[in-house]
């Protein structure tokens, strides 16, 4: 079987993005010095009058992002996650959501996936904390075809939205003519002893997960959630109708993120167990990622034999 392609999401947000300058006038890009991280090189290339660097200073770059939205128009601001939701989580909240400006947050870096940065620039509480503010959509793409599809709706959306992406390549999954929609979660197989409910990174790995699970007996469904909020509960209400497990995958602590949003929605509208599976509730460390996900359990291995093991408990 051959190795799927692999690119990184960020790669194909600046590629997008500079499609998106051509097609919407009013498109601005804002950068916190690291537009090679994030991909804007080539849009700031293109459109220099619509691009600003603002230098290592998110809060300002915040402040001015929702300042340009009240004059009509569409700031995309760029910068790690960590940055982003912490180093700018005021201005964030009270001068862009608050307000429910029309200002776009483009996070790379999400996640222990970033590896050999550190907890300083993993970022694993951003959606815990971009999820609890209102007005806030939240947008998780699990790979380069979906991000390229998810991000002019991104755009297009009316109000914040936080675009979450992680830095290294990860495996194409979708084909090109894949439908994405805002809002609506990707069924990508169907099950009946359990579904995982992924969403990022760890949906290419919940397809492997799938398939181990398969070889033994075990018929498992996998739904790509990336819009985190609002959630797609339709979705999750009839995988809970239709298997008895839910298992949620998240680059993300497991505390506020997906997990906890999707507990949160199944214990209202159809109780069902929840197994929750991310980093668990701790920092982490300076690593190879590949070594990180196999120490907290998150890779393909760990998680069928968590997956297992919860099975055999019940």
């Amino acid at each position: 079987m051959l190795e799927p392609q692999r690119k990184a999401v960020r790669a194909a947000f600046g590629e997008t993005l500079v499609r998106l300058g051509e097609e919407i006038p009013n498109l601005v890009v804002l950068d916190a010095d690291i537009s090679s991280s994030l991909q804007t090189g080539e849009f700031a290339r293109r459109f220099p009058q619509r691009h600003i660097n603002f230098g290592v200073a998110e809060q300002n770059m915040m402040i001015n992002a929702a300042g340009l939205a009240t004059t009509g128009l569409i700031p995309v601001a760029c910068t790690y996650a960590v940055f982003a939701t912490m180093r700018a989580c005021e201005q964030l909240r009270s001068f862009i959501c608050y307000a429910n400006l029309n200002v776009k947050i483009a996070a790379s870096h999400g996640g222990i996936e970033v590896g050999w940065d550190g907890p300083t620039h993993q970022a694993t509480e951003d959606v815990a904390i971009t999820r609890a503010m209102p007005n806030m959509t939240v947008v998780v793409p699990a790979d380069a075809v979906a991000a390229a599809a998810l991000l002019p709706q991104v755009i297009r959306h009316p109000g914040p939205v936080y675009f979450r992406m992680g830095r290294n390549p990860v495996p194409v999954i979708y084909a090109n003519e894949q439908p994405f929609l805002l809002g609506k979660a990707v069924r990508l197989q169907a099950g009946e002893d359990l579904t995982l409910v992924a969403m990022g990174v760890m949906v290419s790995i919940g397809l492997e997960v799938a398939e181990r699970l398969a070889r033994q007996g075990i018929r498992a469904g996998l739904i790509d959630m990336h819009t985190v909020k609002p959630l797609d509960v339709q979705s999750l209400v009839e995988a809970a109708e239709q298997t008895p497990l839910i298992v949620t995958l998240e680059d993300h602590n497991v505390l506020g993120g997906l997990g906890s949003a999707v507990a949160e929605a199944l214990s209202t509208l159809r109780p069902t167990r929840v197994l929750r599976i991310g980093v668990p509730d701790v920092f982490a460390e300076s690593g190879a990622p590949q070594e990180l996900f196999r120490k907290f359990g998150m890779d393909a291995e760990s998680v069928t034999s968590k997956i297992l093991h919860s099975i055999a408990q019940n």
